[in-house]
């Protein structure tokens, strides 16, 4: 299976995140936030191809583990993507130092949280 349409999206929102682009596509806003300087990562759940269960990912963050279902697109190679692993507490993301590569057949679909502004990237 080729996940073109997954890939261009998690390429639009990259280029949004690097405020690289004004014409989205794919979780269909145009610009991060009200206004570009408001926002810097559309927080995003990934769903597995097979059974559409949420990806859940183990994280270790300043002493910290745990499991999360929150990411971040951090590059976008072909087939496979770059993901940084966000903590949510009540709404409020942290990024974490931990990240994954995944092949992009094995996601099903994506669902673009709200908009957010993470410091610590």
């Amino acid at each position: 299976m080729n996940n073109n349409c997954i890939s261009n999206i998690l390429e639009n929102i990259l280029l949004l995140q690097e405020r690289r682009c004004r014409n989205g596509v794919g979780c269909a806003k145009e610009v991060l936030g009200d206004t570009l300087e408001t926002a810097n990562t559309r927080p995003i759940n990934l769903y597995t191809c097979c059974n559409n269960a949420i990806w859940t990912m183990p994280y270790d963050y300043q002493g910290t583990t745990g499991e999360s279902t929150f990411f971040r697109i951090e590059s976008v190679n072909n087939n496979t993507a770059t993901f940084r692993i966000l903590i949510n507490n009540a709404g409020v993301y942290t990024a974490t130092d931990n990240f994954f590569i995944i092949d992009l057949d094995y996601v099903s679909c994506i669902k673009c949280l709200q908009d957010t502004t993470i410091t610590t990237i």
